[in-house]
Parts: C-alpha cells; structure tokens; sequence
C-alpha cells in the first residue's frame, strides 16, 4: 500500500536586510531635505500654498475630533470622580491628560491619515506623469520646490493644529460638565490651568514639530520613490499612512522616556 506523500509547507522568509536598506536611503533622503532648507531659492510662495493646503483644509476635522474627544473623555471619567467626590478636579485632569498625551498623539495620527497619504500621492503621481523629471530638466529643482515644501509646511503647522485640537477639547470637556452640574467657565479655567505646567507644555510641544515633520518627510518619501506605475502611487499612499503613523508612537514613547529621565534628575 502506497504511502501519502508528505507535502513541505515552506515558511515566507522575511527580508530584513530590505528594512536597513530603506532605513538608510530615508537617512540619505532626509540629509538632502534637510539642505533645501538653507539652500536658495527659498520657494516661499509654494510653503504658504501648501501650508494653506495642509492646515486649512484640516482645520474642520481636527476641530470636530479634538471637541468629540473633550466630550467623550469627561463623560467617561466623571461617574468615577462622582463616587470620590472628586468632581472639582475634573477640569484638572482632562486638561493634562489632553495636553500632554491625546491632544497630540490624536492630532497626529489624524494628520498622518490624511496628510501624509495625501502628499505620498500627490508626489507618486507627479511621478508617474513624469512631472518631477520635467523640472529636472527645466533647472527646478524637484526637492526643494516639491519635497522641502511640504516637509516644513507640516513641521510648522502640525503643533498650531494641536493648539486647535486641545482648545476644542477643552471645550467639549466644558460643555459635558455642564450638562451635569454648573460650572462657570472662570472655575473651568482657573481648575484647568492651574495643573497644568511648563513642563507639561514644553515637551508635548517639541514632539508635535517632530510628529510634523516625519508626517512630511514619509509622505514625500514614498511618493519620491514610488515606481511609475498607477497601483505605485495607491501602495505609496498606504504605506506612507502606515510608516508615519507607527513613527508617531515611537516618537511619543521616547518623548516620554526622555521628559521622564530629565524630570528625575
């Protein structure tokens, strides 16, 4: 009697040796982005479209999010402070817990959606129609007009759409303690600010300019090197929202390590 063969399931081997490679031709990229920033001519018209872009058109959104995210966060959390009689430290703590964490990992993970797909596509499609190699050609050049643009566009406005985020949070955080009990917005405020603190302030600052920037610089990376192909600038998009996405975590958790280290000594 014949025996079944056994049949071989072979594993997928990962290519890690890819992920290095990608890694360093993102360093390489970044130097470069980095030099446009010194380097004449400084396209000032194109920030200031891009920046209208990128920050205008997110405004509505990052509103609506940063009121909805305040509303829910003090609906949530007052039953537990109503069974301490705690209820007066409300304000308190929906301000730091805003500010320092989901003011802007939220802001950024929006921005990382929206923004960073949307350049990567933008840019892959300039590709593909060979718009990138037309100013080449012309004497433009691409990465300063085209990359270096959008990358300090979303540096400097990214921490202003925080700014947004938090105060419509603290908003929809009002409006929900005061469905319950009365709250002047004088009480609010004073409860609010008062724990808050510089160095509350200053460290989730400093990581919204560098969530801003590597939502610009993945976005334009995978768009700049996204093959000449339609399915390229779709993949290109995915990943760019993908990448800068877990970038944001990385960067919050060694925000955090790092205001925790300086903080103990």
């Amino acid at each position: 009697m014949l025996k079944p063969k056994k049949i071989r399931i072979e594993k997928p081997e990962i290519d890690y040796s890819s992920w290095f490679i990608d890694l360093g031709e993102l360093t390489i990229f970044t130097q470069k982005v980095l030099k446009q920033f010194f380097r004449p001519p400084f396209e000032n018209r194109e920030l200031i479209k891009q920046g209208y872009y990128i920050g205008y058109k997110t405004l509505p959104l990052i509103s609506i999010t940063g009121f909805i995210m305040g509303l829910v966060l003090t609906m949530q959390i007052r039953p537990i402070l109503v069974d301490f009689g705690a209820t007066s430290q409300l304000p308190g703590l929906i301000a730091v817990a805003i500010v320092r964490e989901i003011g802007p990992v939220i802001t950024g993970l929006i921005c990382a959606g929206k923004i960073s797909s949307g350049i990567a596509a933008e840019i892959g499609a300039m590709k593909v129609s060979e718009q990138i190699d037309a100013m080449e050609v012309s004497g433009t050049k691409p990465l300063g007009f085209v990359v270096a643009t959008r990358v300090l566009a979303t540096t400097l406005l990214v921490p202003l759409l925080v700014i947004v985020s938090n105060t419509f949070g603290l908003l929809g955080s009002f409006i929900a303690l005061n469905m319950s009990e009365i709250f002047t917005v004088t009480n609010f405020i004073n409860s609010a600010f008062d724990t808050i603190h510089f160095s509350d302030i200053i460290p989730a600052t400093i990581k919204t300019i560098f969530f801003g920037f590597f939502i610009g610089l993945i976005g334009s990376y995978k768009g700049y090197q996204a093959s000449q192909s339609t399915e390229a600038v779709g993949l290109a998009a995915n990943v760019a929202v993908v990448t800068a996405s877990l970038n944001i975590f990385v960067i919050d958790l060694l925000a955090v390590l790092v205001t925790k280290f300086f903080v103990s000594y």
